[in-house]
């Protein structure tokens, strides 16, 4: 057992891993609607709509993982998590410029992605994962 494993779990951990887990279920429930949706329609692009189908449900394994490694206080998790932030950055944004219902979505994930940054650079999420600042001993 190392020394993180003793100390209780910061809150900041655990409500990135959360946050990580949220993002995770949107993608996989994504990939599933669309995956019904591709086997229950009667015409359109069904190989185009299965493959963004499954290709939502793996990324959404990634997040997944992600907010396991930092539940579990891995410190490899972070790397994972902070990329998966970034990216839902410029998807929350198209999301926010489209004249559609989808909009409010954009908005939240917008505040999940800036709300995962923030917790997962937080000086307590990182010692509590082992992750040593520049400088920093051992």
């Amino acid at each position: 057992m190392s020394s993180t494993d003793q100390t209780p779990r910061p809150a900041r951990l655990a409500a990135a891993a959360a946050v990580a887990g949220i993002e995770a279920l949107g993608l996989v429930a994504g990939g599933v609607y669309m995956l019904v949706d591709a086997l229950t329609r009667t015409s359109g692009d069904v190989t185009g709509a299965l493959t963004g189908a499954v290709t939502l449900v793996a990324l959404g394994l990634i997040p997944l993982a992600a907010a396991r490694g930092l539940w579990l206080r891995r410190s490899w998790s972070r790397g994972p998590a902070v990329i998966t932030q970034i990216l839902a950055l410029p998807v929350a944004w198209q999301m926010l410029q489209a004249n559609s219902a989808i909009i409010p979505a954009g908005v939240v994930l917008g505040v999940l992605a800036v709300t995962g940054l923030v917790l997962l650079v937080n000086p307590a999420t990182t010692e509590a994962l082992g992750i040593r600042r520049p400088g920093q001993e051992a």
